[in-house]
């Protein structure tokens, strides 16, 4: 990943996923862009003037330069090259516009008015949108290695191929990567693997035309939602990350009834790799 797109805000996962930019730009001697931007379409109820917009505006600015004085007096110290894009407007779609010539886009899984509750809509624009794949960061993290075990989530779908094809630079430098299928028991064996358009076995065979081997795990899907029985299955071989793909359902689907993505950007517990 040599073109990292680091999305810059003011949520409380900021400094955990500049920590993880930094990781990787250093394994991959890559570089950082900082993109910031700022919205200036600002509604507040009973305001018809405009004149408490008009007031607010100077110190949306006046944070924004703070938040970037104290990111890039941090990085100059970082040894890692970077750059920094100030832009005016929605943080999805200037993301999405500044994806074309980036390798991985970097973000946290909640937006700073959200204060932590439910996943970022913002992300799920730029992951269905940014032709690159978009590692979600949760809150906490100090360091991100590279050379870890690493888990892909494998369900046979065209989503999951096409983020375990984006994934490859980052698989390539882990020391174990594992394809997990999530299979349901029934009472004539597991009903999984038939719906399978692609075979986990077809995964494997990718990756090792990549020269990276891998094993393959059936977990059983059990009581537990499918994102926490990954991201146990993730925990208990040590992984870094886990690649999975996302949105094999409409977004709509996914707000109204739930869904393997939305669980697993609502409560993260590691960083992840999304790719549509």
């Amino acid at each position: 990943m040599k073109s990292i797109l680091l999305h810059v805000d003011h949520d409380k996962a900021m400094n955990a996923r500049l920590q993880v930019a930094l990781d990787m730009a250093r394994s991959t001697n890559g570089h950082i862009t900082c993109l910031q931007a700022v919205s200036y379409d600002v509604f507040m109820p009973g305001d018809f003037y405009g004149s408490a917009v008009a007031a607010a505006l100077p110190v949306i600015r006046e944070n924004a330069d703070k938040l970037r004085t104290k990111i890039e007096a941090e990085m100059e110290h970082e040894g890692v090259p970077f750059d920094w894009r100030f832009e005016y407007g929605v943080a999805g779609q200037r993301l999405i516009e500044a994806s074309p010539l980036a390798d991985i886009v970097i973000m946290g899984p909640c937006e700073p008015a959200m204060d932590g509750k439910g996943p970022s809509a913002v992300v799920g624009d730029v992951v269905t949108r940014a032709p690159v794949p978009v590692l979600v960061v949760p809150e906490g993290m100090k360091s991100f290695d590279v050379g870890a075990p690493m888990m892909v989530a494998w369900n046979g779908s065209a989503e999951s191929a096409h983020a375990l094809r984006a994934a490859v630079p980052l698989l390539a430098c882990s020391v174990k990567v594992t394809l997990a299928c999530v299979v349901e028991e029934t009472g004539d064996g597991p009903s999984g693997k038939a719906r399978f358009d692609l075979p986990s076995t077809e995964g494997a065979k990718y990756l090792a035309r990549h020269g990276i081997p891998c094993e393959i795990v059936e977990i059983p899907r059990g009581e537990a939602k499918i994102a926490d029985t990954l991201f146990s299955a993730a925990q208990l071989r040590e992984c870094s990350l886990l690649v999975m793909g996302a949105y094999g359902h409409s977004r709509l689907t996914e707000l109204v009834l739930g869904g393997v993505t939305r669980h697993m950007l609502s409560e993260p517990q590691m960083p992840v790799l999304l790719a549509h």
